[in-house]
């Protein structure tokens, strides 16, 4: 708004709209129409914006009151003016200045009805639809108040009109809120083929953009037919929503068999997809698992999570001895493969506290969450220590933090001053709430000397 109150005192001086202003994004006006109308409130008595005093202000003022032409920067503060009867009064003059349709389309959801349905009705004469195009990233902004429905309604009818090749340069445009409005369109209007569509969701990087291309590609997969150019570049996508739409169009594509490729995948919704897809095509997906973890070079981290996720108890066996592999994201799949089991041996799980890999230490301290209680507290407290590395620190608080109110304070009083911003802030935030409700948990003297500690290093708030 700062920014806009400082362009709206430049436009009082005369300056041209193009230099104050950077038109082409949407913000900056925004921030010239709320900037016209603020300066400052103090106390109780609202300060009229400083432009108005301005000698530019004064020689507006007269100019609208005689009737005089304005100039663009002159029409530009009367379109945002804190009078109604301003705006409303200038509305039709922006026919001689495309430049201002921006404020325009501002002006169509202004909060005094008159303005609002004069402002309606001269955007529904001067938009067509190439202004429509190159405004549309201000019109999609302006359509999520409260009153700004009616400027994104006018420009879905103008662009479901125009020809193809005007929504081309809308599908990479750099705004995301643009190139979803463009897909749905070419989505409902059927504009762009299905390999079209399929390259936009493995192409761009908006989940929107992405999951709406994607779920169109697989309407259009019609059974048996050759679908090489559709499917091939959903399945080799970055994204988990797009290789996921890929590998469920393979059933309608009738080649189930090429969806076991993707059991093992990072993602654990292509996993499923690609479980669902063998499944309806009579392939039982479990013991494709079970082989691949028992090989000797070791499976992929996808393949041990997805055992966990379609096995049985039982197949903790293949898990546990994975726990040693060389590979840290293997490791902490076996974790969390075991935690999805229901299979948790605490004296098993405990050595992997200290393992060097974060992803590990996560997993096993999710794991150990509810048998916290049973391990020994000296042992995690002595990882609380600086020398121990960040995420080992961090998961043994986590665990001492279920304890009983004074080992609690232990753990929290330990970190207060550590080297790490956010464990620092955790530990200070955990002191001072055992100081306010557990002060009367463990003996009189400890609990003491760790508050004398402690306070040393807060603030004063902990009093």
């Amino acid at each position: 708004m700062r920014r806009g109150a400082a362009a709206a005192r430049l436009l009082a001086e005369g300056a041209e709209l193009r230099d104050v202003l950077d038109v082409g994004v949407p913000a900056a006006w925004l921030e010239l129409d709320a900037g016209v109308r603020w300066d400052q409130w103090y106390y109780a008595q609202y300060i009229l914006p400083a432009w108005e005093h301005s000698t530019g202000g004064r020689t507006l003022t007269a100019a609208l009151r005689s009737g005089a032409p304005l100039t663009e920067s002159q029409l530009a503060l009367a379109l945002c003016h804190r009078d109604g009867r301003i705006r409303g009064a200038v509305l039709g003059r922006v026919r001689s200045h495309p430049a201002l349709l921006p404020l325009l389309v501002l002006r169509c959801s202004d909060w005094a009805k008159p303005v609002r349905d004069e402002a309606r009705g001269w955007l529904g004469e001067l938009l067509d639809a190439e202004r429509a195009a190159t405004l549309l990233p201000l019109i999609v902004r302006v359509g999520w108040r409260q009153r700004g429905d009616f400027g994104a309604e006018l420009a879905d009818r103008l662009l479901r009109a125009a020809p193809r090749d005007l929504l081309t340069p809308l599908y990479t445009d750099p705004d995301r809120e643009v190139r979803r409005f463009a897909y749905r369109l070419a989505v409902e209007q059927r504009l762009l083929s299905p390999a079209e569509l399929a390259c936009a969701a493995a192409r761009d990087t908006d989940a929107v953009v992405q999951s709406l291309c994607a779920d169109a590609v697989v309407a259009a997969v019609a059974e048996g037919e050759d679908h090489d150019d559709v499917l091939a570049p959903l399945l080799g996508a970055r994204s988990p929503q797009a290789r996921a739409a890929g590998v469920t169009a393979l059933r309608r594509a009738g080649r189930p068999e090429q969806a076991v490729g993707f059991l093992g995948d990072r993602s654990a919704l292509v996993r499923a997809c690609a479980r669902y897809v063998v499944r309806q095509g009579g392939i039982d997906p479990l013991p494709w698992y079970r082989e691949r973890c028992a090989e000797s070079d070791g499976p992929a981290p996808g393949a041990v999570i997805g055992l966990a996720e379609c096995g049985e108890r039982g197949d903790a066996e293949v898990l546990w001895p994975l726990l040693g592999h060389p590979v840290p994201a293997v490791r902490a799949r076996a974790v969390a493969g075991l935690r999805i089991l229901d299979v948790t041996d605490v004296r098993r799980l405990r050595p992997l506290l200290d393992d060097p890999a974060p992803a590990v230490v996560r997993e096993v301290t999710e794991a150990l969450l509810p048998s916290a209680r049973t391990l020994d507290a000296d042992w995690l407290c002595e990882r609380l220590a600086g020398r121990w590395p960040r995420h080992v620190r961090l998961a043994a608080y986590r665990l001492l933090d279920t304890h009983e109110g004074l080992v609690r304070l232990r753990a929290a009083v330990a970190l207060v001053d550590d080297e790490d911003a956010r464990l620092r802030l955790s530990a200070r935030q955990a002191v001072r709430r055992w100081f306010s409700v557990d002060r009367r948990r463990g003996t009189v003297t400890e609990v003491g000397e760790l508050l004398d500690r402690a306070r040393q290093l807060l603030d004063a708030e902990v009093r």
